[in-house]
């Protein structure tokens, strides 16, 4: 396995591969990352370092600090703030920390920005919206720590437009006022959306730059002016390297999924790119977890900051999600996964579907199975176009096509809010994957399902998934524990042990009882 998770052997799938590092032209798809015929780690050693000492001077001053406290928020005792923060397992840490709001209008923005939330029908702003805003409001930088799914866009994107609102028009040649950096295509768009969305009332302009299409529109928008650049780290810094852009108008840095960027090893390259925005910016950092290398980043590139968690620092699955373990051998999976979806499809309305299997082959080999058998399932993986990509990704946004099988590579970074149920075909090759992996399902407050089948070839990492399910609340089999009590080497060991019935569902929450009808548990 390599520093980053994935296999040596995973198909293809290098760390910063090129579906990622974003700079490498359009026909790169998940391809091991090359710029100019060089390894991904050389990207940017073109950027000139910048004497900010000097600079700074020649630079127009900013203002950052936009939060005045509803009276409301400001009338809330100590006591009330508290309570508040544990119903919502809210840890705050840093100096002068502003309260939490409860309210939209207690957010002090402006009413353009008030009447597209209401539009929207949220009832509230969630846990880590009601603490972000009244810090990244604040100018202060920001660590926000808070699970995929939890409203953590919004929660920079609205201070953004605040930000660049209140800051002097751009001139002719000037880069953007904010820049969001994002690990993948996927959610760079999604990001780019909801700066459209919010931003187009006070004409704030925007661009996405990323790897696997051509750089002239992007050029062309660089061009023009835009006062918001979401992009991934190695288009971008292809396009400073080259002068398409530059960032010294940038006052408001947002890096979004800093774990998993740092896990896919862009961490040079994030650093190249902070070095050349001016030190007294507002940078803010989100993030599902919070490893030693995410800390040392932000103890690097932020001053006097405030953070908020929602949850345990400690890696956890939500508790809207039912997570079903199959103990199944390897020849049972198949039908298994066919019991499960004729199940699925018997439910009324559409239940959407995603399926994790470990490598490309394996998605495309699914896939045809699926379709012959009727199901309508499509896969989405390196070795699909981008305008592939985007078909299938939109398919199965719309409904059409109900079930979606992927790889981990391609699938981070996917936003679809209605996913029912998450099957890992394939176990995947960490714990994290896992997490991020059921945590397409249980979104924004609904519940999910996710079913994994754990064949002998995974009980090497029995242990780890036994206390992401404990600690996530879950009903665990007496089957289950004995494996996981176990010492396993390599992940191979107990083959010759048949307690998993045959794939009669003993894994199931630890009763075969409990292999009922989904919406009954």
């Amino acid at each position: 396995m390599s520093a980053y998770g994935y296999s040596s052997n995973n198909d293809g799938y290098g760390y910063n591969n090129g579906y990622y590092g974003g700079a490498y032209g359009a026909n790169d798809g998940y391809g091991t990352a090359r710029y100019g015929g060089d390894r991904m780690g050389s990207l940017g050693s073109n950027l000139q370092s910048i004497n900010w000492q000097h600079e700074l001077a020649s630079l127009p001053s900013f203002e950052k600090n936009f939060y005045q406290e509803h009276p409301d928020v400001a009338n809330r005792s100590r006591t009330e703030i508290d309570v508040f923060r544990r119903q919502h397992e809210m840890t705050v840490h840093g100096e002068d920390i502003p309260k939490p709001v409860t309210h939209f209008h207690e957010a002090g923005f402006p009413k353009y920005v008030l009447a597209e939330l209401q539009s929207l029908g949220f009832p509230g702003p969630t846990a880590i919206q009601s603490q972000g805003w009244p810090m990244a409001l604040s100018g202060r930088d920001v660590v926000g720590i808070a699970q995929t799914g939890s409203g953590k866009t919004l929660s920079y994107v609205l201070p953004a437009i605040v930000h660049i609102n209140a800051q002097p028009p751009l001139q002719r040649g000037d880069g953007p006022i904010v820049l969001i950096l994002a690990p993948t295509r996927e959610l760079a768009v999604q990001i780019q959306q909801e700066c459209a969305k919010f931003g187009q009332s006070s004409r704030i302009k925007n661009t996405c730059l990323y790897g696997g299409a051509p750089k002239g529109l992007q050029i062309r928008e660089l061009e023009r002016g835009v006062e918001i650049v979401i992009a991934t780290p190695g288009r971008l810094i292809d396009m400073l390297q080259s002068k398409k852009t530059n960032l010294k108008r940038t006052t408001y840095l947002v890096l979004d999924e800093a774990d998993r960027m740092l896990d896919m090893g862009f961490e040079p390259q994030i650093r190249k790119i902070v070095d050349q925005i001016r030190p007294d910016r507002q940078t803010l950092m989100w993030s599902a977890t919070w490893p030693k290398s995410v800390e040392k980043l932000a103890r690097d590139y932020q001053k006097n900051v405030i953070q908020v968690r929602i949850g345990s620092l400690d890696l956890s699955a939500s508790r809207n999600i039912t997570q079903v373990v199959e103990l199944i051998s390897e020849t049972e999976k198949q039908t298994k996964l066919y019991q499960l979806l004729e199940r699925i499809e018997g439910e009324s309305g559409v239940n959407k579907t995603i399926i994790f299997t470990g490598t490309k082959r394996s998605a495309d080999n699914l896939t045809q199975n699926l379709r012959r058998t009727g199901v309508n399932a499509l896969a989405i993986h390196g070795d699909k176009s981008q305008s592939e990509r985007d078909w299938v990704m939109a398919e199965f946004k719309a409904g059409r096509a109900s079930t979606l099988i992927a790889t981990d590579v391609a699938a981070r970074g996917l936003d679809v809010k209605d996913i029912k149920y998450v099957i890992n075909y394939d176990f995947p090759k960490n714990i994290e994957d896992y997490v991020h992996r059921i945590g397409r399902t249980g979104r924004g407050g609904a519940k999910g399902t996710a079913f994994t089948f754990f064949t002998p070839n995974n009980y090497g990492q029995a242990s780890e998934l036994y206390n992401i399910m404990l600690e996530a609340g879950q009903v665990i089999s007496h089957r289950f524990k004995e494996i996981a009590s176990t010492k396993f080497h390599g992940g191979k060991s107990g083959g010759s042990r048949r307690g998993w019935g045959g794939g009669s569902g003993s894994g199931y929450g630890g009763s075969s009882s409990r292999y009922q009808p989904y919406g009954h548990r």
